[in-house]
């Protein structure tokens, strides 16, 4: 989401978001003066945003529901709403499912916008708005808050943040409800396996916990950890803003630099979040390519919103390979440090989920391997084509490798994690930088095996990621007006494979979340021309053992289709095809 002075500096720019704002600012044309000039569709309201994604499962237990926030979002800028959070006495556990709520309404014109959750410093839910009709919009979203548990057994402070501004222009102000609701175990549906344990990385339990960091800047949390821990990990939010919105479609430096006067982004367009124990890099990740609903031509995103822009999904890095090393009762810091180069804002924070042992008062351990470096080493070409064009191609191959070991009461365990990762993204930049098409692939794999001192065979867990991207865009100014036009082709496919020894990888879970969006958006002194969108998102995986599969087509702001179907996983092994 960009900021207010970031949007300015985007419109003089006429990079990507400068296509947001023209799109935001087109709809301050009555209607009936649009539909009488326009030829082309003219779309003004549209459908409540919906989702392909799974909704979360409940079991038929019996429940309470606590409403932990009812709160307008208007002037909110520096002002979170902030309330405790207190399990109610007639669920008081245990529970085998915990779930937040998430619903909202807007009407008028207003940007997208950033908006985070915190329960005892822990950031839980982030996500973000849509941006709204002259009519008004609602959606909803949900949250498994079953792994905070051990956080939600006593009374928290709860923090909201949605930082929203409305004046004359940015009329929408962000009606919104939570609750959260607390499912009882029973003999059917047993209390939830959780970590014993729930730690924030966060700046605050009773302000909004992110950090927002520009280049060179680092957030860093000091922590005490229980002496009997046996395992840590760590989940990680992270996500830019400003041009690090579209940092997949970022220039170099020198490019940026060459041409002043096409308004580009610098900082190149590879991007890996690190995380450091007490100063020592302890494992990457690479960011999934979000696309807020103001991103690149909001009519692509009505009603149907891009991959990651209503329910952010965090980032894992075990740190059980350092878990021994955490156990002496001192203060230990755990580092987040965003990418290297940004341009501009990246938001970061995260939560530690430690497992403890239950019969020694003082666990010990190594690591014995850490072959993480701080430079990833991307290497970029830039080339001039015939056609005047400009290619810009940026590749990287991350391999890394994290062991250590824990002396626990069951004796030693032995953790190695073995990381790899492979990055392309080719740059095509014309017409003085205003049509840019921008392919990019981003995959890679992290194995973790463990070894319990000789007990049984080794296991092994593979997590496998792909974000295939492709993006065009193009922004033709004339005398009295613009023409915007924009097209996303986005994935986000997941594969959780398991092995004992030498066995073969079995598939324990699986998501394949397919999106193509296409908006165009023309105005001619006062009329609109043109303001219309299309998309289709396509949704298949696992969930609690069988498989959801749904598909969204929307139309000029509606959907044309919505088919949902539910089968058993192929072979019962977690696999969905």
């Amino acid at each position: 989401m960009l900021t207010p002075s970031s949007r300015t500096l985007a419109t003089a720019a006429r990079t990507l978001a400068a296509f947001a704002l023209a799109a935001a600012a087109a709809f301050a044309t009555p209607v009936a003066a649009t539909a009488a000039a326009a030829p082309a569709h003219v779309e003004t309201d549209y459908a409540n945003p919906a989702t392909a994604l799974p909704p979360v499962s409940r079991p038929d237990t019996r429940h309470c529901t606590v409403t932990a926030m009812q709160h307008d979002f208007a002037n909110s800028y520096g002002q979170p709403f902030t309330a405790t959070l207190t399990p109610p006495a007639d669920c008081a556990g245990p529970w085998n499912k915990v779930v937040l709520d998430w619903s909202g309404s807007v009407a008028g014109r207003q940007y997208d916008r950033l908006a985070g959750v915190w329960i005892g410093g822990a950031e839980v839910f982030r996500t973000s708005t849509p941006e709204p009709d002259p009519s008004g919009i609602s959606w909803h979203v949900d949250q498994d808050l079953t792994p905070f548990v051990p956080l939600l057994r006593t009374a928290q402070p709860l923090v909201v943040d949605l930082g929203n501004i409305v004046n004359g222009t940015y009329t929408g102000v962000y009606h919104m409800t939570m609750t959260v609701t607390y499912y009882q175990a029973d003999r059917a549906h047993p209390a939830a396996a959780t970590a014993d344990q729930v730690l924030p990385v966060s700046q605050s339990s009773t302000a909004p916990g992110w950090w927002t960091l520009s280049k060179g800047q680092t957030a860093t949390a000091a922590l005490h950890f229980p002496r009997n821990l046996t395992a840590a990990k760590l989940q990680v939010y992270a996500r830019g803003g400003g041009c690090e919105e579209f940092w997949y479609s970022n220039v170099p430096d020198d490019v940026a630099a060459a041409h002043p006067d096409w308004g580009m982004c610098g900082g190149g367009t590879y991007r890996e979040v690190q995380v450091l124990v007490d100063g020592r890099l302890a494992g990457t990740v690479q960011p999934f390519p979000a696309i807020y609903t103001g991103g690149i031509s909001p009519l692509m995103w009505r009603p149907i919103p891009g991959i990651d822009a209503f329910r952010t999904q965090p980032y894992e890095v075990d740190l059980t390979p350092f878990a021994g090393t955490l156990t002496d009762g001192a203060a230990h810091t755990v580092s987040i440090v965003p990418p290297a180069g940004i341009s501009d804002g990246w938001t970061v924070d995260g939560s530690l989920f430690l497992d403890t042992d239950p019969l020694l008062a003082r666990t010990g351990g190594a690591v014995t391997t850490d072959t993480v470096t701080a430079d990833p080493k991307p290497a970029t070409t830039e080339t001039a084509q015939a056609d005047g064009s400009e290619l810009i191609t940026v590749s990287a191959t991350r391999d890394w490798t994290v062991a250590g070991y824990v002396d626990t009461s069951r004796g030693r365990i032995s953790t190695r994690i073995d990381h790899h990762g492979e990055y392309r993204n080719t740059d095509t930049l014309s017409q003085q930088g205003q049509a840019q098409v921008t392919s990019q692939r981003d995959s890679g794999w992290t194995v973790t095996s463990t070894d319990r001192d000789g007990r049984g065979p080794r296991t092994e867990q593979r997590a496998s990621w792909s974000y295939p991207l492709d993006v065009t865009s193009s922004y033709v100014p004339s005398a009295d007006g613009f023409l915007v036009r924009g097209q996303v082709t986005v994935a986000r496919e997941l594969l959780d494979q398991a092995r004992h020894g030498e066995g073969r990888w079995l598939p324990q879970a699986s998501t394949s979340d397919r999106l193509t969006a296409q908006g165009v958006l023309e105005r001619q002194g006062t009329t609109t021309v043109q303001a219309d969108g299309s998309a289709t998102e396509h949704y298949r995986g696992t969930v609690d053992g069988g498989c959801y599969d749904h598909l969204l087509s929307a139309d000029h702001g509606y959907l044309t289709e919505d088919r949902v179907s539910t089968s058993v996983s192929s072979e019962g092994n977690g696999e969905c095809r």
